[in-house]
């Protein structure tokens, strides 16, 4: 089994705080600085981790440092943790790798080096803060690492097994083709849903009547219009030549559909549409399940009686529920519960589950081989 790590986190939002408590969950010990004391004692009572009065002795001691603050400063502090912690791997979470770790390697006193991962864990939401942090952000997701041509093997391996045994999925990526397969799947949506949104606000001012008329599909599509857009300018200025390359070719993708609509050409729309779907249907294949335990991932109504219903279905064909977690929408009238159960069940949860009315998001099931943690249900909602 891994020995317990002493973990330093540098920037106490939604990401920092939800490793603090991932780090907690699977034994280690977590110490955690924001220049913001609110958001640091808000982070401290969310998730456990000891709050420290500077970055220096948060990480002091450390044997892992995640820094996780708004890209502008990620090289900045990475750089500090490196010469405060000797003894640590030092990574960052941001979602822009390229100009940052070149900034790290630029910056940094290169018998630090060795030490250095960048990181960037591919899971999070629209909503922001500790408040929203939970263990179970990074249940399953992976966890992108890239190391620089000077960063020690050993530092590499080392992180790979603590992302491992939190419960996420390493994959090692060369900081370049990080950016430009993020500009594609992860920024162009943000872009995309925040256009939509705004060209949806601007034509509403003429059809006050609009908005009313949106049902899932639009809401699904500009969830992430709710996004913070400081944060979000900050990432894409960050990757602006790859963000700038996948919006041409997005736009090109949708003048040329426009003009099969316009044309009349049905067959040609159809098979834009079947392609389409057959590659949406490929992305949520579901992921094979390994020792441990299994989430599943259920999209519910807000309305009384239908956690109960839920978890009844489970019980009466005994499955046994190992923690669940209720993520709301922030639109309010649905959520989505995260439902742990021993990786054995996991089968039949989804079979019960699809015969009572629920339906798991497709390619939800992760699995992860941790004991598990407490339920978290957040108070004052009537599911």
């Amino acid at each position: 089994m891994t020995s317990a790590e002493r973990v330093g986190v540098v920037g106490t939002g939604l990401i920092g705080t939800s490793i603090a408590m991932a780090a907690i969950r699977a034994g280690d010990a977590v110490r955690g600085f924001d220049v913001s004391a609110e958001v640091l004692e808000r982070a401290a009572a969310r998730s456990g981790l000891a709050p420290a009065r500077s970055l220096e002795e948060c990480v002091r001691g450390a044997t892992l440092v995640f820094v996780c603050t708004p890209i502008p400063s990620l090289a900045e502090l990475a750089v500090r943790a490196l010469a405060a912690a000797p003894e640590a791997v030092v990574s960052d979470v941001g979602s822009v790798k390229g100009t940052v770790t070149a900034e790290v390697v630029r910056r940094a006193d290169p018998a630090d080096l060795g030490r250095f991962v960048g990181g960037h864990p591919m899971g999070g939401s629209e909503r922001s803060g500790p408040d929203r942090a939970s263990a179970s952000v990074l249940d399953g997701v992976v966890w992108v690492l890239s190391p620089t041509p000077g960063t020690d093997p050993s530092a590499l391996e080392r992180l790979e097994a603590w992302t491992r045994r939190i419960g996420a999925s390493p994959v090692r990526m060369e900081a370049e083709r990080h950016d430009r397969l993020v500009a594609v799947v992860s920024h162009l949506p943000q872009v995309a849903s925040t256009a939509l949104m705004g060209l949806a606000a601007a034509e509403e001012a003429g059809e006050p009547q609009m908005l009313l008329l949106a049902a899932g599909g639009f809401r699904d599509l500009t969830r992430l219009a709710a996004s913070s857009p400081r944060l979000w300018a900050d990432i894409l200025l960050a990757n602006r030549e790859e963000v700038a390359g996948a919006l041409e070719r997005y736009a090109a993708r949708l003048l040329e559909l426009r003009e099969l609509i316009l044309q009349g050409r049905g067959v040609e729309v159809e098979e834009a549409f079947a392609h389409a779907k057959a590659a949406r249907l490929a992305l949520a294949a579901k992921p094979q399940v390994k020792a441990g335990v299994a989430v599943l991932q259920v999209p519910i109504p807000d309305r009384p009686g239908v956690l109960g219903e839920l978890t009844a279905a489970l019980g009466a064909a005994e499955v046994n529920i190992e923690d669940l977690q209720i993520v709301h929408s922030p639109e309010g009238g649905r959520g989505t519960v995260h439902l742990t159960v021993a990786a054995s069940a996991a089968e039949d949860a989804e079979r019960v589950l699809r015969e009572r009315w629920f339906e798991p998001l497709a390619g939800s099931l992760a699995a992860r081989g941790l004991p598990a943690p407490h339920t978290v249900v957040e108070p004052g909602r009537s599911v």
